[in-house]
């Protein structure tokens, strides 16, 4: 360790990531180049908007570039084969080395170590790489030993930061660093059943850099050896003289691809700009161009990812949109570019009438952000509307790995909930294996119904088996099982799809009796009706002030075919999952009585009406009505009040049955 350098420890979490990444098998270890590159670029992005905002700021950015430098170990048996990727961009500071490179403070970790430690083979997990944002420990894969050479932009000294990926890392002040920074790899041995090639090869590394790179923006310069005939006075070779000279290759294209046709853009290099953009390993779902001319001009290359990123419904999490005004990139994810039920979209926006200066501040004020974040919202969503009907497996991968945010939209957009409704897909009773829309509901729906029928719970499981489906069942009218938690908020206001509204099979009073039948038959029906409530009044009425405390009323079921009971709300009351969300956020709300319905036909129902009609008095019927009333809340999913109460009840009249 060289004299002045302090040795630190890794945190336990990186330690433990570095040992996996080592010792993991990863079919495409050639990641690791387009990781450090696209770093670089990111680098030299921040430098020029920090030069444009910052004109105090004494820095030269006249030849911003990225530079690759290989040495084949050729200079006897102890030489070294190193890469180098250097850069002359922003650089970092020795805290922001040793927040960044020095620990991993992203959140995720844990998480990331055991789909590490899962992954049954190299396919399994050669996206981790990119899903969590670890590209600079993916060096270690191919090195023996890293070092990172780097000196933030206006700053007097610069910074040392080298490992050998085990248990520590040696860190230094150094006087003669450039501008930006510089990895240094001490490659490991060219291994081909280990999947790790030569990467100090020349040929190797324009492959990749043409393969994964092409298009990043900045020049990526390589010193290329050449051999070649010296010529005399007149220009002419000399025969069998020859000279060794350093000539520098630009590798990549460095062709903005959000400004090209897309005739002219190969799947291949869509593939990995949505790489570069999202930091991410999959392949994209869909890709997305826009070009908007008129009172406000922007270009937009977007992507709709294939798999959900880890951190999808994290509070920190990163959106997935670049601005760029004019070729110059001014922020990544701009979170003002799109919605957040829209926050998996990656890609790049280039606004042609914005400045330089804006700022984010600036940004949520500015008129022509707003326009161009509506037209990217209706071009995403027309887009996952022509897959539904387009390409059917493609939308089914989409909504099962995004779904769930996109219907938050549903209710912080109201202005384009219609289109969001259009889009969404739904369990329901019509089938246990397929999902189904809106307009395929309505298709099937009975001659004579206006609504959507619908009931929300934690799980399909939950649903299926709730009381509250047994007529409808019966009766043959299909119901969306929703288990979202955003599907309680959305539910909760009115709501129409085409002309119909949504019901809640568990709030306010169901009647299918009356679906199908003539005129005559209805009035049969309500005399009915009308005697059976005269024959229940009386246990109706008790069961209300036995179970004062827990129920608002009691009274007569129609939704019923099976159990004895169920509890529905009222029409526009909280539903029990609702409670407990807005509960779990820390909202005190106050309880909610709900509804007993009773079933007149099932025998515990009328037995319990002969026995209060027999035995007003005896206290054991108030026992039957409250485990009654228990039986119904647990059979929905819903929580008791005092578990070991009810438990104690059951019990007893367990005991004297036997």
């Amino acid at each position: 360790m060289n004299a002045g350098a302090e040795e630190r420890e890794f945190q336990a979490e990186t330690r433990q990531l570095l040992d996996l990444m080592v010792h993991s098998v990863y079919s495409n270890k050639d990641s690791f180049l387009r990781e450090l590159v696209s770093n670089a670029s990111d680098a030299l992005d921040k430098l020029r908007l920090e030069a444009y905002r910052d004109k105090d700021l004494s820095v030269d950015t006249g030849d911003l570039h990225i530079e690759i430098d290989i040495s084949d170990g050729a200079g006897g048996d102890d030489a070294t084969r190193t890469l180098t990727v250097r850069d002359n961009g922003i650089g970092m500071s020795r805290d922001e080395v040793v927040d960044l490179i020095g620990t991993l403070a992203k959140s995720g970790t844990a998480e990331l170590r055991r789909k590490l430690a899962d992954a049954k083979d190299a396919a399994s997990s050669d996206d981790l790489i990119g899903q969590f944002g670890i590209g600079f420990y993916s060096t270690f894969m191919v090195a023996d030993k890293v070092t990172l050479v780097t000196r933030k932009a206006g700053g007097a000294t610069g910074t040392r930061w080298e490992s050998a990926g085990e248990g520590s890392y040696t860190i230094e002040t150094v006087d003669d660093a450039p501008q930006g920074s510089s990895v240094i790899l001490d490659l490991k041995p060219a291994d081909t059943e280990d999947h790790l090639h030569d990467y100090a090869s020349e040929s190797t590394i324009r492959q990749l850099i043409k393969k994964y790179s092409d298009f990043i923006s900045w020049p990526i310069r390589m010193q290329i050896e050449r051999t070649k005939p010296v010529e005399d006075a007149d220009g002419e070779p000399v025969e069998g003289q020859t000279e060794t000279v350093i000539e520098t290759e630009t590798l990549n294209s460095g062709k903005a691809l959000w400004a090209r046709p897309r005739d002219e853009v190969s799947e291949e290099e869509y593939r990995e700009f949505y790489r570069h953009v999202s930091h991410a390993w999959d392949d994209p779902l869909e890709v997305i161009t826009l070009t908007a001319e008129g009172s406000f001009e922007f270009q937009a290359l977007l992507f709709i990812p294939s798999q959900a990123p880890y951190d999808l419904f994290m509070r920190d999490r990163a959106h997935g949109v670049q601005l760029y005004v004019k070729r110059v990139f001014i922020m990544d994810d701009c979170d003002d570019l799109m919605p957040e039920y829209l926050r998996f979209v990656k890609g790049v926006v280039d606004a042609a009438d914005l400045s330089l200066n804006v700022s984010r501040e600036i940004l949520q004020q500015d008129r022509q952000i707003r326009a161009i974040r509506r037209r990217l919202t209706k071009k995403v969503l027309s887009t996952i509307k022509e897959l539904r009907g387009q390409d059917p497996e493609k939308y089914r991968t989409f909504w099962t790995q995004f779904g769930r945010a996109v219907k938050e939209g549903l209710v912080a957009d109201p202005d384009n909930r219609e289109t969001l409704l259009s889009i969404s897909s739904f369990d329901s009773t019509h089938s246990a294996d397929e999902t189904t829309t809106l307009e395929d509901y309505i298709a099937r729906m009975k001659v004579g119904q206006e609504t959507i029928y619908y009931l929300t719970g934690e799980s399909r499981a939950q649903v299926e088996h709730s009381p509250h489906l047994e007529a409808f069942r019966a009766k043959g009218y299909e119901v969306l099982l929703l288990t979202d938690p955003v599907d309680e908020m959305w539910t909760g206001g009115p709501v129409e799809f085409e002309g119909k509204t949504f019901q809640s099979i568990a709030k306010g009073e169901v009647d299918l009796d009356d679906a199908d039948k003539s005129e005559d038959e209805k009035k049969a029906a309500e005399t009915e009706r009308e005697a059976r409530g005269k024959e229940y009044a009386d246990l109706l009425e008790w069961l209300g002030g036995a179970l004062g405390d827990s129920v608002k009323e009691a009274r007569l079921s129609s939704r019923l075919t099976e159990s004895p009971a169920c509890i529905v709300g009222d029409t526009f009351s909280f539903s029990p999952q609702l409670e407990k969300l807005y509960r779990a956020s820390g909202q005190e709300l106050p309880p909610t009585k709900r509804i007993l319905e009773l079933n007149p036909d099932h025998p515990l129902v009328t037995g319990l009406r002969d026995a209060h009609r027999d035995r007003p008095d005896d206290a054991s019927l108030t026992e039957a009505a409250e485990l009654l009333y228990g039986t119904a809340l647990l059979a929905e999913g819903g929580e008791l009040a005092d578990p070991a109460h009810f438990a104690k009840l059951l019990t007893d009249r367990l005991t004297r049955s036997l």
